[in-house]
């Protein structure tokens, strides 16, 4: 399963390469959030790209580490920064920082994730348990960012091809749609 995690690191270094010269990753900032995180007993999942990268074959690459958390309010602020985290901002759905190596970090308390926390799945990278948004839970997820008229159109085009592709590559988490996924996956593509 961490394969594709694996492939995700690569990818970011290939291109940082490319892009600026530099070799750079976001795994080493991954690793010691988790390790922050789980000093300070607050429960989380990965989200988004990364969690794509665990869950599926094909090469997917992000810039970013997107965390679901309960409360944002939650955060071990302290312990992140004295880890060299620093907080960048503050918006209605998420908290944003920036690791040390420089990796772009939001944490969403979005009430639609709180009960995906509990079921989560747990990898190991490197000796550091990393929590995963299991299969399921993601496909939801992405499908719910996939209707949502708010966000960019390039943005919801991503989440309708990341659904697509769990769908593809798992025909059994077609038992988990209900029929308003279905539309969404159905329907036109988002304006």
């Amino acid at each position: 399963m961490v394969s594709g995690l694996e492939t995700g690191f690569l990818l970011d270094e290939r291109w940082y390469r490319m892009t600026s010269g530099i070799e750079r990753s976001k795994k080493p900032d991954l690793l010691l959030l988790a390790r922050v995180l789980a000093e300070a007993k607050i429960a989380y999942a990965v989200i988004g790209g990364l969690a794509l990268q665990v869950h599926q074959a094909e090469p997917r690459t992000t810039l970013d580490i997107d965390l679901a958390v309960r409360d944002r309010e939650d955060l071990p602020r302290a312990r992140l920064e004295s880890a060299g985290f620093n907080e960048t901002g503050q918006f209605t759905h998420s908290n944003n920082w920036i690791g040390p190596a420089g990796t772009p970090i939001q944490f969403t308390d979005d009430p639609a994730l709180v009960s995906a926390l509990e079921r989560a799945e747990e990898i190991e990278v490197e000796g550091v348990a990393l929590r995963i948004l299991r299969r399921a839970d993601l496909l939801h997820a992405k499908l719910r960012a996939a209707a949502d008229p708010s966000r960019r159109r390039s943005k919801r085009l991503q989440d309708l091809a990341d659904a697509q592709s769990l769908l593809e590559q798992d025909p059994a988490l077609d038992a988990e749609l209900c029929d308003a996924d279905r539309a969404v996956l159905a329907g036109p593509l988002p304006l």
